[in-house]
């Protein structure tokens, strides 16, 4: 019997009214062909070299020890478990100190924050979001009843002080401002690294005002620096900050267990959209996955991968600098899975004409400037993820992009 075909999620807010902050989704990703795709995306890590048998291990054993409470309706927060071991993680990795029963487990970190923008983001309220940043995020806090105001970054990160100026710009008082969406550690899609100045600048803003930072640490076990900035919610915050991390990146995104580790007065009010949205996060995989971080398989594992990633990171950009030279510009390349290139020689080609040709090619890279609100770079650019390619097909790539962005550029008018 033939499947069924896959059905194409559509944004729930329109992307038809000529507003760019409301733009299409990126396309789903090439599962049809895993072994001739060619496919710089971002955010799909190595699939293929993870652990399955010794998750398996942990999978056999916590169905072993379930008994009918464990199979039954489980608590809203998450395994009690797993929250311990989560709060061990962000201790060790992220200087972030907190208490399990501040670690609410959801079912991917996306959870996480719709329910922080049910919670927050009210009418009259403005939601203050990174410029550039991720279109489905967007869209996420798009379908709240509040204003999403965009306010751009730079190499420090979000550009604090202009939040007021951009919320004023919109017709808002910035007191009216509730939420403030950061990728500190990784900013999206630049990489930008939000820097120390800027981070004690945002969470002052933050007190004074009385809003809510939300931090999405969604690359957050990997580094490829001698230094390392802790959690913005490592510093003292003042119960401003929500620290929002999911194990997507790090294991598989079919895991679908996110965390947001909150501030002792948002617990019960999160607490309870959590229990109304979808009563718990299967239980069984909670106790699982604390069973692979207590027993070393998580830390085995991010090691093993920290090394795999910082080779392919290596050979991406070895690959780009050999076939464009100084024609290229590379952001974002100290941490993540991905990396901003702007390509400068391309001679008036544009994004989506090199995408084409390069498609056509077997290679499939993607446009960044959907992801710019305001100021979409005004040369080629595309976010490119490096995880889930071999060196080889990583060398591959590049050189059919480069083959691509020269038929583009020698093409007559």
């Amino acid at each position: 019997r033939p499947a069924p075909p896959a059905l194409a999620p559509q944004p729930p807010r329109s992307t038809g009214d000529a507003n760019s902050l409301w733009q299409p989704w990126e396309p789903p990703p090439t599962h049809h062909h895993p072994v001739t795709a060619l496919d710089f995306r971002h955010g799909t890590p190595a699939l293929a070299d993870f652990p399955v048998a010794r998750w398996l291990q942990s999978l056999h054993d916590a169905y072993g020890r379930a008994d009918a409470a464990a199979l039954g309706y489980g608590p809203a927060e998450g395994s009690p478990a797993l929250r311990t071991e989560i709060a061990t993680l962000v201790r060790q990795s992220r200087a972030l100190d907190a208490s399990a029963d501040r670690i609410m487990v959801t079912s991917g970190a996306t959870q996480a924050m719709d329910i922080l923008v049910r919670l927050l983001a009210g009418p009259g309220d403005v939601v203050v979001i990174e410029d550039p940043s991720h279109t489905v995020l967007r869209q996420v806090f798009g379908c709240s009843e509040a204003t999403v105001v965009p306010v751009p970054v730079d190499e420090e990160g979000l550009r604090v002080e202009d939040i007021d100026a951009c919320v004023r710009a919109r017709g808002h008082d910035p007191a009216r401002v509730n939420l403030v969406y950061v990728t500190p550690s990784h900013q999206f899609p630049t990489g930008f690294i939000m820097s120390e100045r800027r981070r004690r600048a945002l969470l002052d803003w933050a007190y004074r005002r009385g809003a809510t930072v939300l931090e999405d640490d969604y690359h957050n076990e990997f580094t490829f620096t001698a230094e390392r900035l802790p959690a913005l919610a490592s510093a003292r915050h003042r119960n401003t900050v929500v620290h929002v991390g999911s194990f997507s990146k790090t294991l598989f995104p079919a895991l679908r267990i996110g965390y947001a580790i909150l501030p002792p007065p948002l617990v019960q009010p999160f607490l309870g959209i959590k229990w109304i949205t979808d009563r718990l996060t299967p239980t069984v995989a909670q106790e699982a996955l604390a069973d692979f971080v207590s027993s070393g398989a998580y830390a085995r594992h991010i090691s093993r991968m920290t090394r795999l990633y910082r080779q392919r990171r290596s050979r991406l950009i070895e690959a780009l600098h050999e076939h464009f030279g100084a024609e290229v510009r590379i952001s974002g390349a100290a941490a993540g899975l991905h990396v901003l290139v702007t390509l400068t020689g391309t001679r008036g080609a544009g994004e989506s004409e090199i995408a084409r040709l390069a498609a056509a090619r077997g290679v499939r890279v993607h446009p960044a400037s959907g992801y710019f609100v305001r100021h979409p770079p005004a040369e080629p650019t595309f976010l490119m993820g490096y995880a889930a390619l071999t060196t080889a097909r990583i060398t591959e790539g590049v050189a059919l992009l480069a083959a691509a962005v020269h038929e583009a550029a020698t093409r007559p008018e």
